[in-house]
Formats: structure tokens, C-alpha cells, sequence
């Protein structure tokens, strides 16, 4: 029926999903970008100094110039005051046509500031990007830095390797009958050629990868929504807030359950099949 269990899940599951692509999708991107030396660009000092240079001449450049503006308007302005009415006929055309040549240039020299402020902050957006990015340069040289570059190599070709996995099970609709601890602890025993309980360890494993996943992307997620609410929220749209971020961890929790299905042994595998469905 429309109201059982199985229907509205199965169309919470396709937002949710669809929700746990993209924010996998960006993370897939965005932590190897983060995380690894390769993408690091390199910047010296020298680099910093000269850009920082640029930017004091261009701060001193729109200083002098407003500096010019404010004394013209200060000459102007006492010329008002000494000569307050010109007298006879070319003292009027005088003074229209001083007034409109300086009121020229005070324009010109005012588009000139415009410029050269649009510059400098494109300068200091340039600077502050090459000093983070020379902090990233020196923590990746720690221990930790050298950990997580090694973890986004290794990310990387897994994540390429279930991408294309992935596109192998659609296209030849295959559904995987072993989970991928127990499969990986099958090759490693077969190759090593060592005594091994498979089916006892891989329960445990698989129980604790489960966990380790639950966790790290609920966690992400919250990262995640935490940033976007602080971008959009107000005193106003609060309560929406808190709406929206209930909704959408329901659909995530329940997408979750769905797709953690092909982490766990076949025999736990159906427990969630015969509560969810055949979905």
C-alpha cells in the first residue's frame, strides 16, 4: 500500500541518498585536495614579501590620492568663502569654468581610489591565500602531515576503485552476496596461506567498520549543515533551522541503514531486509 513501510522509506531513501552522494562526493574531492602535498602549490617567503610589498604601495597610492581629494576640497572650499559672489560677467564664467575643470579632475582622481581599493583587496584575499597556504606547506612536513597524505593517496585509489565497481554492478545489475571485510580477510588468508577464522572475525570487524562509518558521517554531516546554517541563519529563520536539520537527519539516518547493508555479513544483511523491506 502507499502508507506501508516499505513504500515511504523507499522515497525518504531517495532523498537521503541522493543527500549522502553529494556530501560524498564533495568530500571525495575536497579532503585529497585538502590533505595531500601533491595539490600544494609552492610559495617562499619572497613570494609573500613581494605581494605584501604591492600591497603597502598600493595602500600608500590610495592614501595620497585621497589625500589630493581632501585638499581640494579644502581649497574650494575657501575660495568659496574669500570670494563669495564673483562680480561682473566673465568673473561668473570664470568661476563656472574653474569649478567644472576641477570637479573633473576630483572625479577622475575619485575613480582612480575606486580602482585602486578593488585592487587591494584582491591583493589581500592573494596574501592571506599564499600564507595559508605556506602553513599548510609546514604541517604537511609534520608527522600528522605526512599521515593524512598518505591516507589521501590511499583514499583515492579507493575511491576510484569503487567508482568503478560501481558502474560495473549497474551496468551488469550484480548485487554483492559478501561484504567487503569478510571478502578482504578471505584473500589475505588465501594468499598468506595462514590459519584464520574468517566467519568469527569478520562479524567483529564488520560490526566495528560499521560503526566507525555510522559515526564519521554523522559527524561530517553535522560539520557540514553547521556551516551552511551559519551562513543563511537569522533570529527570523531559527525555528526553520532546526526543522530542516531534523528532517534531513531522518532521511540520512535512514539512507544510512540502507546502504550499511553491504558492510555486513549476509546473515544480518536480511535482519535489516525483513524490517525495511525488499528495497
Amino acid at each position: 500500500g502507499i502508507l506501508s513501510i516499505e513504500q515511504l522509506i523507499s522515497r525518504v531513501g531517495v532523498i537521503g541518498v541522493t543527500l549522502m552522494a553529494l556530501l560524498s562526493g564533495f568530500g571525495a574531492v575536497n579532503c585529497p585536495y585538502t590533505y595531500m602535498s601533491y595539490f600544494l602549490r609552492n610559495v617562499t617567503d619572497a613570494d609573500i614579501l613581494a605581494l605584501e610589498r604591492r600591497l603597502l604601495q598600493t595602500m600608500d597610492m590610495i592614501v595620497s590620492k585621497k589625500k589630493r581629494i581632501a585638499v581640494a576640497h579644502r581649497t574650494m572650499f575657501q575660495r568659496g568663502e574669500v570670494h563669495n559672489k564673483p562680480t561682473g560677467f566673465w568673473g561668473m564664467i570664470k568661476s563656472v569654468t574653474t569649478s567644472v575643470s576641477g570637479s573633473e579632475n576630483l572625479s577622475l582622481i575619485q575613480q582612480e581610489v575606486d580602482a585602486l581599493e578593488e585592487l587591494s583587496r584582491q591583493l589581500f584575499l592573494e596574501t592571506a591565500d599564499l600564507h595559508a597556504t605556506k602553513e599548510r606547506i609546514e604541517y604537511s612536513k609534520t608527522f600528522q602531515g605526512k599521515y593524512f597524505n598518505f591516507l589521501g593517496y590511499f583514499f583515492s585509489i579507493y575511491c576510484v576503485w569503487k567508482i568503478f565497481m560501481a558502474t560495473i554492478n549497474i551496468v551488469f545489475d550484480r548485487v554483492g552476496k559478501t561484504d567487503p571485510v569478510t571478502r578482504g580477510i578471505e584473500i589475505t588468508v588465501n594468499y598468506l596461506g595462514i590459519q584464520f577464522d574468517v566467519k568469527f572475525w569478520s562479524q567483529h570487524i564488520s560490526f566495528i567498520l560499521v560503526g566507525i562509518i555510522i559515526v564519521t558521517s554523522i559527524r561530517g554531516l553535522l560539520i557540514t549543515l553547521t556551516k551552511f546554517f551559519y551562513a543563511i541563519s537569522s533570529s527570523k529563520s531559527s525555528n526553520v533551522i532546526v526543522l530542516l536539520l531534523a528532517q534531513i537527519m531522518g532521511m540520512y539516518f535512514v539512507s544510512s541503514v540502507l546502504l550499511i547493508r553491504m558492510s555486513m555479513p549476509p546473515e544480518y544483511r536480511t535482519i535489516i531486509t525483513e524490517v525495511l523491506g525488499e528495497l
